[in-house]
Parts: C-alpha cells; sequence; structure tokens
C-alpha cells in the first residue's frame, strides 16, 4: 500500500502563486484531485497528505473541502497563523475537522531565525497541545533552525520535508548532513523522502546523487522514521511520478516487504494519525 504524504493541490493564481515562476511554467496552471487520481490509479497509491501551498486560512478550508470530496485524501497539513491571538480559540474549533493532522508555515521564504522567534514557538506549543504535528520546510542553509527548534521543543511531532532540500546542483553537501544528523537525534523528528527531483539540474535526472543523499538520510533516521512523498505537482519540474516512484522503490528493495510498508505507507499512517 502506498500513502503519498506531500501532495499540492491548486486553482493557480498567478498574484497569490508569484512563487511559480516563469522558469516553472509548467506547473503555471490548475492541479487539482481529478489530476492527482490518474496518478491513484497508475501507481496503485491508496490515499496522501495534502499540504499547504498557501498561507491563508483559505488554503485550509479548500484543502478541507477537497479531503471531504475525495476519500483518497487521507490528511491535510494546513496554515494557521501561529501568532494570532485566537489561534487556541481556532484550534479548538478544528477539533471537529478529523482530516486535519497538523500544519506548516512556508520558511524557507523567511528570514533566517523565524522559526525560533517566541511568538512562533509559543504557537507551535498549542499546536502540541491540540495533537497537531508540524512540517518543516526549510532550505539547507537554514537547517540550524530546525536543530534549535527540535532542541527547544523535543517533545512535538516534527517532520522533516523534502529531506531538508540538500543541494545536490552544487554537491555541497556537508552542513546538511551536520544539521540532518543531529535533527535525527531527536526521536520525534520524521523525515519525508521527497522533492529531491527539483534540487538537482532540473534537466539532467541524476540517480547516483540521489541515491548517495537517501545513503545518509536512511543511515541517519533509520526506515522507521521515514515516509514516501512526492512534493506533486512541484516534482514535474524535474521528472514524473512513475519515475519517482520507480526510484524509490529501487532504492528500498534492500529492506524487507516488512519495513518497505512501514517506509510507504505505516510510518505515514502512524504520524499523521490518518
Amino acid at each position: 500500500m502506498i500513502i503519498d504524504s506531500h501532495v499540492h493541490f491548486w486553482k493557480f493564481n498567478p498574484i497569490r502563486d508569484a512563487w511559480i515562476t516563469n522558469e516553472m511554467a509548467a506547473i503555471q496552471t490548475d492541479f487539482l484531485p481529478e489530476n492527482f487520481s490518474f496518478y491513484v490509479n497508475e501507481n496503485h497509491v491508496e490515499g496522501c497528505v495534502a499540504v499547504q501551498a498557501d498561507q491563508s486560512d483559505e488554503e485550509t478550508s479548500f484543502l478541507l473541502n477537497l479531503a471531504k470530496e475525495n476519500p483518497f485524501i487521507k490528511g491535510i497539513v494546513g496554515w494557521i497563523d501561529l501568532t494570532s491571538e485566537k489561534l487556541e480559540e481556532s484550534l479548538q474549533n478544528y477539533q471537529s475537522e478529523k482530516l486535519i493532522k497538523g500544519f506548516r508555515h512556508i520558511a524557507e521564504g523567511e528570514e533566517a531565525g523565524f522559526l525560533l522567534k517566541e511568538s512562533i514557538l509559543n504557537g507551535i506549543r498549542k499546536l502540541h497541545q491540540f495533537n497537531y504535528t508540524f512540517d518543516i520546510l526549510l532550505r539547507q542553509n537554514q537547517l540550524f533552525d530546525a536543530v534549535k527548534l527540535s532542541e527547544k521543543l523535543p517533545d512535538q511531532p516534527f517532520i522533516l520535508d523534502h529531506c531538508g532540500k540538500p543541494n545536490l546542483k552544487m554537491n555541497d553537501l556537508k552542513d546538511w548532513k551536520s544539521n540532518l544528523s543531529e535533527l535525527a537525534e531527536n526521536p520525534n523528528m520524521y523525515c519525508k523522502i521527497s522533492g529531491l527531483l527539483t534540487q538537482g539540474d532540473w534537466n539532467l535526472f541524476d540517480e547516483k546523487s540521489i541515491f548517495k543523499a537517501l545513503d545518509f538520510v536512511f543511515d541517519q533516521f533509520g526506515i522507521e522514521r521515514l515516509v514516501f512523498g512526492s512534493d506533486w505537482p512541484v516534482m514535474l519540474l524535474g521528472g514524473n511520478y512513475a519515475l519517482w516512484l520507480e526510484l524509490v522503490s529501487k532504492y528500498v528493495n534492500q529492506f524487507s516487504k516488512e519495513e518497505q510498508e512501514l517506509f510507504f505507507s505505516g510510518n505515514a499512517i502512524k504520524f499523521y494519525n490518518l
């Protein structure tokens, strides 16, 4: 069984979605559940987790409505204002929406130290009180913030998106490895094997460099805290869904059937309480 732990949906808006630049023209269009259902059928994907791509309450409502209409969306990682005075009230209101499993902020677009601000830390503490997870989205040169965040809030269930975005294009991974090793020491820190197709040269698929990165991630976290994801449709910039699934399947073939089941579905079910 396959649960894709990282899928995005959007109705493309050039103003709101300005991060999708012209060099990313291939994804300057709508991506909705009916588009993803092709991959569900073709690749035997049982379900997915829909992850926010816009920082608004409307985004969370949008994903929630899609999930209620499409049973293969098993959970939602929404957005919420972690600094709002009404955060606790909002989280209380979300308690009745069982499809909402956690939240994310696009911290890779913020200044260094953003996740360590006291207002943000207090917000994440409230997430923990209501049993919500938190997805960490940072680039490799920001990962020190994730290490400090993990140290300050060791009991919070965290998951690192896209392996912390290693710079496979430049192959400069020393700091990435150092920070990832520290993150992996926290048993409440999980990691998504996702997004790596777009961390190298988009026009030159490099299996060797991806496998070398995976060697390190699997060695640090162990297969019990690693979760399969695609980062669809962003991953289309560097390949396609079948290619990514085939690549990852080839890599994890070294593990037992039971371990592969954990990686492709069991760990996501456990972490997100699907």
